[in-house]
């Protein structure tokens, strides 16, 4: 259940925010929205997949931490264990909120009902005594800038994807150390074939357009499943 509401000082004067990691927190979600903009990043520690809505069949990239719901193999206790954290994920509990008029500015939100929302005196707190936007609720907004952003020039990248007909369906099973199999499902990733068998133009395009290094990021974070497998193991050796 979630409580979106516009954040001001008014309402919010006193609101802090839990900025550690943690499963109570909201941390324990196998997968987070990644932009292509930050595709660079993700590539490095996770990988990238895409899914596509089932009702509006629309495509989007996801940054995957485990194979199961729920299952974070990045979050150990109150430690994140990685570099970065996907923009759409760094950000929580704020979010963008777009007035009705179109060319009105995008607002901040907030979701009241976040587990990152304190109830104890404890956090960081978004205004200072006298209203004023903490460092903190700065840097919050300079993020929350940058995703709006990039989720608004997404929507090219997922446009060539679909013109050049290069995703395709991905499955993936593993056998782990202690014999059971893992199993995932339900996502795509990019078609090699047909990226192989694009022409010149095709490829200058897609280069042009800043494209075709973020496919390329996504076909090289396959690479970080065999990371995947490897922390699943030692969770499983612990358990």
């Amino acid at each position: 259940m979630s409580n979106h509401q516009i954040l001001n000082p008014a309402d919010h004067g006193a609101l802090r925010v839990h900025t550690e990691a943690g499963a109570a927190y909201g941390d324990n979600v196998m997968a987070a929205l990644a932009m292509p903009a930050e595709f660079r990043e993700i590539q490095a520690h996770f990988p990238i997949v895409f899914r596509r809505d089932a009702e509006t069949g629309k495509l989007a990239a996801l940054a995957l931490f485990g194979f199961e719901a729920g299952e974070n193999l990045f979050l150990t206790g109150n430690v994140w264990d990685a570099r970065y954290r996907p923009m759409a994920l760094a950000v929580q509990p704020f979010l963008i909120g777009r007035p009705p008029a179109e060319d009105a500015p995008p607002q901040v939100h907030v979701d009241m009902e976040h587990p990152r929302i304190s109830l104890s005196g404890e956090g960081m707190r978004a205004f200072d005594d006298a209203g004023t936007p903490t460092p903190y609720l700065e840097m919050i907004a300079t993020r929350l800038g940058d995703l709006d952003y990039s989720w608004q020039q997404a929507a090219s990248f997922f446009a060539a994807l679909e013109a050049y007909e290069l995703i395709e369906p991905f499955s993936l099973e593993v056998t782990l150390d202690s014999g059971a199999v893992q199993s995932l499902v339900g996502f795509q990733t990019i078609h090699e074939d047909k990226l192989a068998a694009l022409d010149g133009e095709a490829l200058r395009a897609l280069m042009d357009q800043g494209h075709l290094a973020r496919i390329y990021m996504v076909l090289a974070s396959l690479a970080q499943f065999g990371e995947l497998v490897a922390r699943k193991n030692r969770q499983n050796a612990l358990a």
